[in-house]
């Protein structure tokens, strides 16, 4: 029984560290966007210089 006056308010302090972690993230806005991560690797628009070959004609660029 004397395990309970520590457990407990060890698991008291953890539970409102992560209440207080969550609350802060939230504020930041953290959790604004939910799509935006999800679809840039599709808007993603860099594009790879082409290379010239030694006849003048441009070579695209190869797949990595």
């Amino acid at each position: 029984m004397s395990f309970l006056w520590i457990t407990i308010p060890v698991s008291l302090l953890l539970a409102g560290t992560l209440l207080a972690l969550v609350v802060r993230s939230v504020q930041r806005g953290e959790f604004d966007d939910w799509e935006g991560p999800a679809a840039r690797h599709l808007l993603d628009d860099d594009d790879a210089p082409e290379v010239e070959r030694e006849s003048g004609v441009a070579e695209p660029p190869a797949a990595s």
